[in-house]
């Protein structure tokens, strides 16, 4: 048990104990149930989930909240404090703790079968924090990232500004109290509607997220990735990743009536609004959907217009989830030694789109479904090894343009690859999200193997 009594609270060699979690009921109306050390349910947080899940929030965000609330359970329970008891100190030690202390290394569960700890486990190779030498994107570090801890200082003084509104008697201060300069006063109270939002400072113990350009994959590497793939299911995918800019899980909740081949869209459910938006996609993409899908359906798999998109290439015939597909990616990545993710193909996606100079950026802010605009605008600043790769590239005269063909070219972002091709102006669009608002993609890049 750690000293409690005063602010030389001794946080060295402070573990969080693997006691209680965070469980999954499969229940719409109670998706996650956090449970004590004794498996009982903890009923703060079941009525703060009860108020997120009222509040619109979808069931990832009830799960992310629970991660950061059952690590506050976690360190309370060593300090053997009551979460209605917690004041600031506490709230200032777990600040300390998660700025400064090693992140906690878990077993795998196929490695606790096996009676190994984690003292005798392999360090993994290579060390945390370096960059990698393909990507420059640095390891996991030992420490918890700032953007971690700041979520879940925002989660926490939520939790207790939740119960404080809420009247539970127990409760009488906030540990997460706001910054000295909100003290009395509202964020950008008397602000001139003419002038930009200044930044200003939240939550007291809330550290100051960085703001990181986001990485692309080369085509040269995305081509490299893509030959390596093992089953059309996964080229289908990355091909209408890399050409559609959807978000990982988007694309995987599709059903088959949600691919249209001949109109060349496809329809995902936006996350955060919920809204579904037609997206147009690759022609190859289409091409290796179709092979895959009579592949898998020669084979057994459910069929219909209501069925998923992708499914597990293994029976039982279960939809694809993000972590398989995560592991898919992964193991392309170690034929590289790369550390790419899902997500930077929807990066790669909006890079291409944003040097597309027949397309505008509202265009692209549209198609990736960004509430706003300076969203956008990060994908038009080129990262550092772009522009390495940039300047180490010789120049060459432009030569002749080919007899019959216009002048202008632009990349297609719809396609990977370095060749160049004429493209046509996208049609203009609008709010809605029916075909004809959608841009017309331009003439494609092959992607399928030679006959």
């Amino acid at each position: 048990m750690t000293d409690t009594e005063g602010p030389g609270r001794d946080l060295r060699g402070l573990v969080l104990p693997e006691v209680g979690g965070l469980v999954e009921t499969g229940d719409a109306w109670e998706p996650y149930r956090l449970l004590d050390a004794g498996g009982a349910v903890v009923w703060a947080v079941e009525v703060y989930l009860a108020e997120l899940q009222a509040s619109g929030n979808p069931a990832s965000t009830l799960r992310s909240y629970g991660m950061d609330l059952l690590r506050w359970w976690r360190f309370l329970w060593v300090l053997g404090v009551a979460w209605d008891r917690a004041s600031r100190e506490e709230g200032r030690d777990f600040a300390r703790w998660m700025q400064l202390a090693d992140k906690p290394v878990r077993v795998h569960w196929r490695h606790r079968q096996a009676g190994r700890e984690p003292e005798r486990l392999p360090t993994p190779r290579p060390a945390p924090g370096t960059p990698n030498p393909v990507t420059g994107k640095p390891t996991p570090g030992r420490k918890y990232a700032a953007s971690t801890r700041a979520h879940s200082e925002t989660v926490l003084r939520g939790f207790y500004g939740f119960h404080l509104d809420r009247g539970t008697d127990t409760v009488l201060v906030n540990p997460f109290p706001l910054d000295r300069s909100r003290r009395g006063s509202r964020a950008h109270e008397h602000h001139n509607p003419m002038d930009a939002f200044a930044p200003t400072r939240t939550g007291r113990y809330r550290p100051k997220v960085p703001k990181r350009i986001p990485k692309r994959i080369p085509d040269d590497k995305f081509n490299e990735i893509f030959a390596g793939l093992r089953s059309n299911r996964d080229r289908a995918l990355l091909a209408s990743w890399v050409s559609t800019g959807a978000r990982a899980d988007e694309l995987l909740d599709s059903v088959e009536r949600d691919a249209l081949p001949g109109q060349q869209l496809i329809s995902v459910t936006r996350k955060g609004t919920g809204d579904v938006q037609m997206l147009p996609a690759s022609t190859d993409s289409f091409v290796w959907l179709r092979i895959y899908q009579h592949e898998i359906w020669a084979k057994g798999a459910p069929h219909g217009r209501d069925e998923p998109l992708w499914w597990t290439l293994r029976r039982p015939w279960r939809p694809l989830n993000y972590p398989a597909a995560r592991q898919m990616f992964n193991r392309a990545n170690q034929l590289l030694g790369s550390n790419w993710t899902l997500h930077d193909l929807r990066h790669t996606a909006a890079f291409r789109m944003a040097e597309d100079p027949e397309m505008p950026l509202t265009h692209v802010q549209w198609v990736l479904a960004h509430a706003r605009l300076t969203t956008t605008q990060i994908y038009t600043t080129p990262s550092a090894d772009e522009g390495d790769r940039e300047r180490a590239r010789p120049s060459r005269p432009p030569g002749p343009a080919p007899r019959g063909t216009p002048a202008r070219f632009a990349r297609s972002w719809l396609q990977p690859g370095l060749a160049e091709h004429p493209v046509r102006r996208p049609a203009r669009m609008t709010s809605s999200t029916t075909a004809q608002a959608v841009p017309r993609p331009a003439p494609p890049i092959s992607l399928l193997p030679p006959p």
